[in-house]
This record gives structure tokens, C-alpha cells and sequence, in this order.
């Protein structure tokens, strides 16, 4: 039977291991660099929400379509499409009845 103390040392042994596990693991793939490589380099030429390096032909079909979804959905010129949408619930008017009992 296994002692409470070498139950101990074997789960600090297996913890170890786990937690060294990913730094022993460091980029020495070339295809694993590469592939690291790329993601930053799109990162860095993504920023503002813009498409990367694209084409005359992608810009025209890209503006050609936000222009037939605006129309689609309410859009217009001079209309701001990314601004949230403003709702004015009105209460329905009621008449009363006032009936009274004699």
C-alpha cells in the first residue's frame, strides 16, 4: 500500500510535468514558426476593420452588395446603417366605459 507522502510527491511529479509540458514546446517546428509568422503578419495589416490587400474587383462587389443590403433593410443616403435602430412604442389608447349601477 502506497503511502499518503508518495501520493503527494506523484501528484506534484504529474503537475510539474503538465505545467512544463507547453514551455519545453517552444517553436522549433518550422512549419508551426511559419504559420505564427503569417497570423502576425495579418494581424498587423488587418487593423481597422479593412479587408487585406484587396483586389479593385473585391472593392466593387464588397460596395456594390453593402449598397443592396442598405437599400434591403431600410438604408438609404444619408442614413447611418451601424447606428442601433431607435423604437417608439406607443401605449394604445383605451377607451373607458363607465357603466354605472343603479
Amino acid at each position: 500500500m502506497l503511502t499518503p507522502k508518495v501520493l503527494n510527491i506523484s501528484k506534484i511529479v504529474r503537475r510539474n510535468i503538465g505545467i512544463m509540458a507547453p514551455c519545453m514546446q517552444k517553436a522549433s517546428d518550422p512549419i508551426q514558426q511559419l504559420f505564427l509568422d503569417k497570423i502576425r503578419e495579418y494581424k498587423s495589416k488587418s487593423s481597422g476593420g479593412k479587408l487585406v490587400d484587396p483586389s479593385p474587383e473585391i472593392q466593387k462587389e464588397l460596395k456594390s452588395d453593402l449598397e443592396r443590403l442598405s437599400t434591403q433593410f431600410g438604408g438609404g443616403p444619408g442614413v447611418d446603417m451601424t447606428k442601433f435602430p431607435q423604437f417608439k412604442f406607443e401605449d394604445p389608447k383605451i377607451e373607458y366605459d363607465i357603466i354605472s349601477k343603479n
